[in-house]
């Protein structure tokens, strides 16, 4: 009997978005990975990390990166960055970002 009572309060928990944006963040914008955008200048790498798992149950993909992109975000202006482009895709709920410094 613990086995549905345990799916019972993990999987809920597993569908929710536990990252918030910062206010700071909300002017950093993520463009998609490939070349670097041209008239900006590279700051450095941010690498972020969620739990992509909880027990043995997979959390959802798209919740993950999303997760991932947000984190991301608000690392951004600590870094002096305003754009960020990921250098590859998640691997086990961590994800790399170049931060850019992009003029308006």
């Amino acid at each position: 009997m613990r086995l549905p009572a345990l799916f019972v309060l993990v999987l809920p928990l597993a569908a929710c978005t536990w990252v918030p944006l910062k206010p700071e963040a909300k002017a950093v914008r993520v463009i998609p990975a490939g070349a670097a955008p041209s008239g900006c200048t590279r700051l450095g790498e941010i690498e972020v990390s969620v739990k992509d798992s909880v027990a043995f149950y997979e959390r959802n993909t798209v919740k993950v990166r999303d997760e991932l992109e947000t984190l991301a975000r608000n690392e951004g202006p600590g870094l002096g960055a305003n754009v960020l482009q990921p250098l590859g895709e998640p691997a086990g709920g961590s994800q790399r970002f170049a931060g850019w410094r992009c003029s308006p």
